[in-house]
């Protein structure tokens, strides 16, 4: 079983409207509902591949119900611990008329100490019979920088690893546990400072220092992949998306790269086989984050790894 943890969960609510007028009350043609957050999609490109995968972390009111049920569609089961605070809501409203898609995002959730601990026992538990564990995405207001570094704690005494993706603080407590496998968000910053700012060789040096056994690197040329007893390159021509990717593709693509890499952590694929699988589904994954497994057994064999 593949335990995937979102501590900050959305629930999107996609609109869909011949006309936005701002001021005016616009009708909507169609609403949508998915769970939304990094782990959650995960799991769910876990699942269409035929794992046994759990999707934990924290959810609470009337949108975490949503996130539990659009999740539970999808066959993906749940075991979220409950907070007292409404899930955050991501609206996406898109103006047929004009082409234009607009975003309002919700704060985070305030998480309480007690909610904190209930989470840490919540995660003992999964870990019974856990193969892989997956910590994805940002944190939700309450929770300590160090929680990742907790949470990794935790899954290694257990022995079982963890693939950490994250950024800033957040990416160097977990990385400082010794997590099996560390994709840092580069894009994102840490301490004031822009992480992107530094060389892809000064993230791996100072992730492989504190203590993480391989880093993953996206970058312009491809994926990069560095352990203590060697260093990979993986590309592959991405089939372009319709006019401008846009962020929810990037994204997308972004969770089908980690969730291509969870299945050889867990089972001791070769680095190699490794990045031909989560290179080829990150460039198989559909604009709507979900994996064509067509395009995918196409792309498998055009990945170049050196």
């Amino acid at each position: 079983m593949i335990v995937t943890v979102t501590l900050n969960p959305a629930l999107h609510v996609h609109y869909q409207a011949d006309r936005v007028v701002l001021g005016a009350a616009n009708a909507v043609g169609r609403v949508r509902f998915e769970a939304g957050g990094r782990g959650l999609a995960v799991a769910r490109l876990l699942h269409t591949f035929g794992h046994e995968v759990v999707a934990a972390g924290l959810a609470g009111g009337s949108s975490g119900e949503l996130i539990r049920n659009e999740l539970a569609k999808a066959g993906v089961a749940t075991q979220f611990t409950r907070i007292g605070a409404e899930s955050r809501r991501v609206v996406r409203i898109a103006d047929a008329s004009a082409g234009l898609l607009t975003s309002f995002e919700e704060p985070a959730p305030y998480i309480t100490t007690e909610e904190l601990g209930r989470l840490a026992a919540d995660f003992r538990t999964l870990l019974d019979g856990a193969t892989a564990v997956v910590l994805c995405g940002s944190l939700p207001t309450g929770l300590p920088a160090e929680i990742y570094g907790s949470l990794t704690s935790y899954a290694t005494g257990a022995g079982v690893p963890v693939i950490l993706d994250a950024a800033g603080s957040a990416l160097r407590y977990g990385a400082a546990r010794g997590p099996a496998l560390a994709i840092p968000d580069i894009s994102q910053t840490a301490g004031g400072a822009a992480e992107g700012s530094q060389s892809a060789d000064s993230v791996v040096a100072e992730l492989m220092a504190g203590g993480v056994n391989s880093v993953v690197l996206l970058t312009e040329d491809g994926t990069r992949a560095v352990t203590a007893k060697g260093r990979w390159h993986a590309a592959a021509v991405i089939p372009p998306a319709p006019g401008d990717p846009g962020e929810q593709t990037l994204a997308g693509r972004r969770a089908a790269l980690v969730a291509g890499f969870v299945p050889g952590v867990a089972f001791g694929w070769s680095w190699p086989d490794m990045l031909r699988h989560a290179v080829a589904l990150s460039a198989s994954v559909t604009p709507d984050g979900e994996a064509d497994l067509a395009a995918y057994e196409k792309l498998l064999p055009e990945v170049t790894v050196t």
